[in-house]
């Protein structure tokens, strides 16, 4: 079959019969592919059922419809799944990880926004999660910034307002520095917190976020915070 040499798109051939079922095909495809959003980039057993249109990315150990695909992108059209090879440098919204990535010819580097030719990469990261606060004198993330993350800055959002004896307002940092990333903090629900480090600053280790009280204790609230960062990632060999 002759085929388009981006896409890979069936085209209609010279006295060609049923010419609908390549014409539809090739838009199928192009549905897909033009604006690529995979659903997953790490599932290995393929839906039972799907939408056709929706596109997974096929990681090592696939089965089943998807077995002997590994790389390739599993497109989900007329009842069945075709499959498209991507080339370096495709880019694609990831829905399970609500991120962005690039294809380097192995793998969708989530975060990705520059690729060397061995691989290489330049990659932003906006890792966010949900804190919930116990009773306490202060309150430590389970979350942690990430080894060697180049640090741009924190922001969030108070979900429920943040409680406690003596309560006034509060603060967001680090072990190290308790309001790096804000002070005077509301503890209202809605409040913003939109704070960049003065000097981007490197995590060397996992390292917590603190939220501290001022003048009281903690009872409780949720707040939702973002870690916002750069990661070089070295070639391969």
């Amino acid at each position: 079959m002759v085929e388009t040499y981006q896409f890979k798109l069936p085209l209609v051939q010279a006295a060609q019969a049923q010419k609908h079922v390549t014409v539809n095909e090739a838009l199928a495809r192009l549905d897909a592919a033009a604006q690529l959003r995979l659903i997953s980039v790490g599932e290995t057993v393929p839906p039972v059922i799907a939408t056709d249109g929706v596109a997974y990315a096929v990681p090592l150990g696939a089965v089943n419809a998807w077995d002997g695909q590994v790389g390739d992108v599993a497109i989900f059209s007329n009842g069945g799944w075709v499959f498209l090879t991507p080339s370096v440098g495709w880019s694609a919204w990831i829905v399970d990880q609500a991120a962005d990535a690039m294809f380097d010819g192995f793998d969708w580097r989530i975060g990705a926004k520059s690729l060397s030719k061995n691989g290489a990469t330049t990659t932003f990261t906006s890792f966010e999660f949900d804190h919930v606060i116990l009773p306490g004198a202060d309150s430590t993330t389970i979350e942690t910034i990430e080894d060697s993350l180049l640090v741009f800055g924190v922001t969030g959002r108070v979900l429920t307002p943040l409680t406690g004896n003596g309560l006034t307002t509060w603060g967001l940092g680090t072990v190290a520095n308790f309001n790096l990333y804000g002070s005077g903090l509301s503890t209202a629900a809605g409040t913003i917190i939109h704070w960049l480090t003065g000097k981007p600053l490197v995590s060397w280790g996992n390292e917590v976020l603190v939220l501290t009280p001022v003048l009281g204790d903690f009872t409780g609230g949720t707040v939702r915070l973002v870690i916002h960062g750069l990661r070089l990632e070295p070639p391969r060999l």
